[in-house]
């Protein structure tokens, strides 16, 4: 929440007609008319979003290095706000070991797919597809002008290809 939302929610409630509401006798009438216009007002100015968080495919990252990515961050934390020069070494230490345990977590994992598979050159080539963050180009030729004419079939599409390559 920032600033001028809550100065917004609380314009919207001082413009409120608040009269509607205690003109009721009975206490629980009063309060589910105070509380739906609470609530009508709340999300009117404090709308929902939806977030997304990205799923972490890695297989190799175990929880207790997410622990320790975790606590990592916790001592960044610290080291940043402060000037001692050996809580800045025991940050950069922490750093190494960490990078340490995850090269060893990765190693140890690619490995064990490559022992336990039966061709070791597709799955060779399986890891650097997915460690190399490259997306293959998918182009997909749906129509072409072929002789002043646009064309959709995808039997005259590849004849058009094979007589322009020939």
């Amino acid at each position: 929440m920032d600033k001028f939302s809550i100065i917004d929610f609380n314009t919207k409630l001082s413009y409120e007609s608040w009269e509607d509401i205690f003109a009721e006798n009975n206490a629980n009438a009063i309060f589910n008319n105070f509380f739906n216009m609470y609530l009508r007002i709340f999300y009117s100015t404090f709308p929902f979003k939806n977030v997304h968080h990205k799923s972490c495919n890695k297989a190799w990252l175990t929880p207790g290095i997410k622990i320790l990515c975790i606590n990592k961050r916790k001592l960044f934390l610290i080291q940043r706000n402060s000037n001692d020069p050996n809580l800045t070494n025991c940050y950069k230490r922490y750093c190494r070991i960490l990078t340490s345990v995850i090269k060893l977590a990765k190693k140890r994992y690619y490995n064990s797919i490559l022992t336990y598979s039966n061709n070791k050159t597709k799955a060779t080539w399986n890891i650097i597809k997915n460690t190399s963050y490259i997306k293959p180009n998918t182009h997909n030729i749906t129509s072409i002008n072929a002789n002043g004419y646009l064309s959709f079939n995808g039997q005259i599409v590849a004849e058009t290809f094979n007589k322009y390559f020939v």
